[in-house]
C-alpha cells in the first residue's frame, strides 16, 4: 500500500478552538489552551503517525491586526501556514462572520490546495443557527468543505481526519515515524508555564511575559529544570511573584503538574523572574526567543 504523507494547517481567528482541534487530533497536548486571545504565538506541529500515513498538523497564532513587532513575527507564522500546506483548514466558530484580515481570507477562498471549513463550538448552538450558519459559509467560501464540529467534546473530529487522509498526497513521512512534534522539550516547558501565568493573571502580565528554560536535565527519574519568566517592567515583577512569593510559587505548582503528566516523571522546577524591558518590540530579543525566524 501506498504511503501518505502531508501538511495539514490551521488558521482561524483567536479563540476558535485550533489548539483543542490540535490537541484532539495528535492525543497529546502540545499547544496549551485557555480562554485569552494570542494564547498560541508560534506555529507548532503536532505529527500523527499510522502504518501507511504521517499526518504533519501545524498549529498557528489566531489571525489579528499586529500592534507591535512579535505580533508582526506571530502573522509570519500564519503567513508560512499557506506556503507549505497539503490541506488547510480554516476554522470558524458559531455566530462569526469574518476573518480579522481580508487579505488572508482573499488566500483562502482562492487556494488551489482543498480546504476544510470546520464550523466549531456547535455544542453551543441550536439547529436552526447550525442551518443558518452551515448555508451562510456555504456562500461565503464556496471552495470548502464544511463540517459541523465541537473540538472539546471531540464531535465529528474522527470523521473530519478520516478526511484529511483521504485527501492526503502519496509521499514518504517527513519527519521519523516515532516523532510527535518537531518542537524540543524546553519549548514545551516554556509553554506549559506561559499558559499558568495566562490562566492566574490578569490584564496585561500575560501578554509582556516570555519564558526562557535555562536548564532542563533529565535523570532516569526526575527532570530538573530551572526557568526565567522576562516581564517588561519592574511592577510587572512583583505582581508576577506575588506576596510573599505566594503567585509565583502557585505557577509552580501547576506547571510541575502537567509537566509530570506530560513527561511521565517528577518534575523540579525553579522559576525567577526577570525585567527586559521592551523585549516584545526588539527584534534582537525576538530572534533570541524563536520569533522573526
Amino acid at each position: 500500500m501506498a504511503h501518505k504523507a502531508g501538511f495539514v494547517n490551521i488558521i482561524g481567528n483567536p479563540n476558535v478552538g485550533k489548539s483543542t482541534l490540535m490537541n484532539a487530533f495528535v492525543g497529546e497536548r502540545l499547544s496549551i489552551i485557555t480562554s485569552k486571545a494570542q494564547t498560541t504565538r508560534h506555529r507548532i506541529l503536532g505529527i500523527v503517525n499510522g502504518e501507511d500515513f504521517q499526518v504533519v498538523l501545524s498549529d498557528t497564532p489566531g489571525i489579528i491586526k499586529p500592534a507591535y513587532e512579535m505580533q508582526e513575527s506571530m502573522m509570519t507564522f500564519v503567513k508560512s501556514a499557506f506556503e507549505d500546506a497539503d490541506i488547510l483548514i480554516y476554522m470558524v466558530e458559531i455566530g462569526e462572520k469574518e476573518l480579522k484580515d481580508e487579505a488572508f481570507f482573499n488566500k483562502i477562498i482562492h487556494a488551489k490546495i482543498p480546504v476544510l471549513l470546520l464550523l466549531n463550538k456547535i455544542d453551543n448552538s441550536n439547529q436552526e443557527q447550525l442551518e443558518e450558519q452551515v448555508n451562510f459559509w456555504t456562500e461565503k467560501v464556496p471552495n470548502a468543505q464544511i463540517f459541523p464540529i465541537s473540538a472539546l467534546k471531540n464531535f465529528n473530529v474522527p470523521e473530519v481526519f478520516g478526511r484529511i487522509l483521504e485527501l492526503l498526497p502519496e509521499s514518504p513521512p517527513y519527519y521519523p515515524k516515532d516523532a510527535l512534534t518537531d518542537k524540543p522539550e524546553r519549548f514545551f516547558v516554556n509553554e506549559t508555564i506561559r499558559e499558568k501565568i495566562l490562566l492566574n493573571y490578569s490584564k496585561e502580565i500575560p501578554y509582556a511575559v516570555e519564558i526562557e528554560t535555562e536548564e532542563f536535565v533529565e535523570d532516569d527519574n526526575i527532570i530538573r529544570i530551572r526557568a526565567v519568566i522576562m516581564v517588561e517592567r519592574d511592577t510587572q515583577k512583583g505582581i508576577i511573584i506575588g506576596h510573599k512569593g505566594a503567585a509565583l510559587k502557585k505557577v509552580g505548582i501547576e506547571s510541575r503538574a502537567d509537566l509530570e503528566k506530560f513527561f511521565g516523571k517528577q518534575i523540579h522546577i525553579e522559576l525567577y523572574v526577570k525585567v527586559n524591558k521592551n523585549w516584545r518590540s526588539d527584534a534582537r530579543q525576538l530572534r533570541r526567543f524563536g520569533y522573526n525566524q
